[in-house]
């Protein structure tokens, strides 16, 4: 009798855990969603701007130029599945490439800001699900004008990108650099230039010091490492992440993708702090 009521209790314990594995199990579409309207945030600058945020009555259908002056002036084309006008004819395979490597279909080379030396280290999983969100936005029929550089693109970015595998969430500090790196590139936008006015990850990770020019001025972004997050507790740091909000009241000012990055779980933001806390100072 009690080895009967030991087994049903294993038995029990075992669906419960079944049943919490499934229940946070997610489909690529799902997975991608997440991401898109998340971390990633690739609507920040494929999405039409208005004085109050995103278009999302046009998601994806193409954002306002980037301008770097003197370097370029970069439109985000529409990537919605209008097989016309942009990404709808293509493979997931050229999808990926495009994101990872920086090359259409056709073999032409696209220029920044998009970072693909960050972006060829997305999982395999999460390209998937982001290919799959792609695949579910509405198309949108708009002609994206072409992007102007003063300089002449390079015949690629890099090797092809190897298969990558997905990033245990085990590790904060793991999971947070993922998060902050080839997932959302915060260090893309705040580690300080060098002299050719790139983001130097190499020797200033986290630094701040990159200009961005749009409709509100010009802004600068902030050093994120130990020595600019001095004194700011965990909770002011999510804040200005997710309220877009500084511990003194002032507002960060775009490209900072707030819209976006309100969304994020508390164990995305915990980990994206750990990352940051793990920084060498600069």
């Amino acid at each position: 009798m009690r080895q009967s009521i030991i087994r049903i209790a294993v038995v029990l314990v075992a669906l419960v855990c079944l049943h919490a594995v499934n229940a946070d199990a997610e489909t690529p579409l799902e997975r991608g969603r997440k991401l898109m309207n998340g971390i990633v945030a690739c609507g920040n600058c494929h999405t039409p701007q208005t004085p109050n945020g995103p278009d999302n009555s046009r998601e994806l259908a193409g954002g306002p130029p980037i301008v770097e002056p003197g370097a370029f002036k970069a439109v985000a084309p529409n990537i919605t599945p209008d097989r016309e006008t942009w990404i709808g004819a293509w493979t997931d395979a050229q999808i990926i490439t495009a994101i990872r490597e920086g090359k259409r279909p056709d073999g032409s080379i696209m220029g920044p800001p998009m970072p693909y030396g960050l972006y060829r280290h997305i999982s395999d999983e999460d390209m998937a699900a982001i290919v799959a969100y792609l695949r579910s936005v509405k198309p949108v029929r708009s002609e994206s004008p072409k992007s102007d550089y003063s300089f002449p693109l390079p015949p690629a970015w890099g090797p092809p990108a190897a298969p990558v595998a997905a990033v245990s969430k085990a590790d904060p500090v793991t999971y947070g650099a993922y998060l902050a790196g080839p997932l959302g590139h915060c260090i893309e936008c705040h580690s300080a230039p060098n002299d050719k006015g790139q983001p130097d990850i190499e020797n200033q990770l986290g630094g701040g010091g990159m200009a961005f020019h749009g409709p509100w001025g010009t802004s600068v972004s902030s050093n994120i490492t130990p020595t600019g997050l001095s004194g700011w507790t965990d909770r002011q740091i999510i804040d200005a992440i997710t309220k877009g909000v500084r511990p003194d009241g002032s507002r960060l000012m775009p490209p900072m993708a707030i819209a976006y990055y309100a969304g994020l779980s508390d164990a995305e933001l915990t980990a994206i702090v750990a990352y940051l806390r793990s920084l060498p100072p600069k």
